[in-house]
């Protein structure tokens, strides 16, 4: 059976401008902490794959000193694990209030792929109960339950690496040259390719213009009726119109092959 997995924030819904950040930022008032992430400069920490990491991106010698953090490395792996778990239970309130929506297409799509039989599942940097959560909210409860979760720290190396990958198509038993991943960041997309994955790409407000050239597709969103998919790249002249089918994730895996 074909299978397909999907990145979770940017592509489940959109979630790193109105989930992660806020929640990294009422983390850190929450915490007496001396830094509050503007929209742009988060731009740059999504590039950084895993909350944790993020918050680390900050421990310079002189933040540590304002912030009155200890200095010894255990420590601080202590106080930021303390500041991630924070932080996942304010994004997983921020999810469970419904003032995200799933991203055009991903039910529709998900809903396609489980009556044709395909095996689902997602793989995401983001702590395991931060993606069920979205997952949940994007899928359904019945048609979560469908999906392979692969999410956190279940791999030593996060995206861009393939590790991620690599895990969820041993664990899923798929084959490698049926399966499709959804993205939308140019990390994901190496990652995916790395995996000998073939990968389409559906941009997020943070990832436009990023390189990606090596994806099967790049378009606006999947889109659901009622809507217009921009196709932004198309190198296999799929021309999916008016908007992605689950036949067109098919015809892709037909199309583009596995990666040499």
């Amino acid at each position: 059976m074909p299978a397909v997995i999907f990145d979770c924030d940017g592509v489940l819904a959109d979630t790193e401008r109105f989930g992660h950040l806020p929640a990294f930022n009422q983390t850190f008032q929450e915490f007496g902490l001396p830094v509050r992430w503007s929209e742009e400069e988060y731009g740059e920490k999504v590039r950084i794959g895993g909350g944790k990491e993020r918050m680390r991106s900050l421990l310079t010698p002189d933040f540590v000193e304002e912030a009155g953090l200890p200095t010894g490395a255990e420590a601080l792996g202590e106080v930021v694990a303390r500041w991630h778990r924070r932080k996942t239970e304010i994004y997983v309130g921020i999810i469970a209030s419904g003032a995200i929506p799933p991203r055009p297409g991903i039910h529709r799509i998900i809903e396609e792929a489980a009556a044709a039989g395909w095996i689902l599942a997602v793989a995401s940097t983001s702590a395991e109960e931060s993606v069920r959560s979205v997952l949940e909210r994007a899928a359904g409860a019945d048609l979560a339950q469908r999906f392979g979760v692969y999410a956190g720290d279940v791999v030593q190396h996060k995206k861009p690496a393939p590790d991620i990958y690599e895990l969820a198509v041993a664990g899923l038993h798929a084959d490698r040259d049926r399966t499709i991943v959804i993205e939308d960041s140019s990390n994901g997309l190496l990652a995916a390719r790395a995996a000998g994955l073939t990968c389409a790409v559906t941009v997020s407000g943070y990832t436009r213009d990023e390189d990606f050239t090596d994806a099967a597709l790049v378009v606006s969103s999947l889109g659901d009726p009622g809507t217009d998919t921009e196709v932004i790249a198309d190198p296999f002249g799929l021309a999916p119109r008016p908007f992605v089918r689950l036949a067109d994730l098919d015809a892709l895996l037909s199309t583009a092959g596995s990666p040499a």
